[in-house]
């Protein structure tokens, strides 16, 4: 995705239930995943670039705009949360964020070589709305065909990720590299860490969180091709 700064999406207020009648505690631990994925649809979209669309100059701001980056970018944090929350409902809380993550890198790398990607602000739509999609109706996303489209997607999604370190000297980029790197492990391997511990008692809660993350995915969508349709 560009640098440009996205439209509010604003919806209705919608009750968050997670059943605590079975255990309380796990109950309160799903609450903060249900809530951020809430805040992805409530908050207004931003800039994908913390130092202002310019390469970062020192390794501090490539590191603060690595960490920043994938949290700003809502469509790259909702699928760092749909990664985690695949991640708990197939038990392997490691394999599928790290295939991401490793593939995002890749990614970066690609675009700081010259290669263009085709059609890639779609591809990063669409593995949001199929991963979400997926989950919603109850798939257990896991696997090598699981880990390869978590790489594939995650090559998109690093690319776009890319665009804010050209023109950077090389330890900013290593620090934006392992920015970006660390927050994502940490967000979707701290979802499914928390998530796997509710889930085998109720999955609502996923496939309400998933059903959230897939309406980022329609507002960005609706966003790109309004101006196709209205133009």
């Amino acid at each position: 995705m560009g640098c440009t700064i996205c439209a509010t999406t604003a919806l209705p207020a919608m009750p968050i239930s997670v059943n605590a009648e079975s255990n309380p505690k796990e109950a309160f631990l799903m609450k903060p995943i249900l809530y951020l994925a809430a805040f992805l649809l409530a908050r207004p979209a931003l800039a994908h670039h913390p130092t202002g669309g310019e390469a970062p100059q020192t390794v501090f701001h490539g590191l603060i705009s690595g960490l920043a980056h994938p949290v700003i970018g809502l469509e790259h944090l909702a699928f760092i949360v749909l990664i985690g929350l695949a991640a708990a409902v197939s038990g392997r809380v490691l394999a599928g964020p790290g295939a991401f993550i490793g593939a995002t890198l890749l990614g970066t790398a690609l675009h700081l070589a010259g290669l263009v990607l085709p059609l890639a602000e779609w591809v990063i739509l669409g593995s949001v709305l199929g991963l979400g999609a997926l989950l919603v109706t109850g798939h257990r996303v896991a696997g090598p065909v699981a880990l390869t489209g978590f790489a594939l997607a995650g090559v998109f999604h690093g690319w776009a990720y890319g665009a804010a370190v050209i023109g950077a000297t090389p330890m900013p980029v290593f620090a934006y590299l392992l920015g970006f790197g660390a927050i994502q492990f940490a967000i979707a391997a701290g979802i499914a860490l928390v998530a796997g511990r509710v889930l085998q008692r109720d999955p609502a809660p996923a496939r309400l969180a998933a059903a959230i993350c897939m309406g980022v995915g329609l507002a960005f969508l609706f966003q790109t091709v309004e101006p196709m349709i209205f133009a």
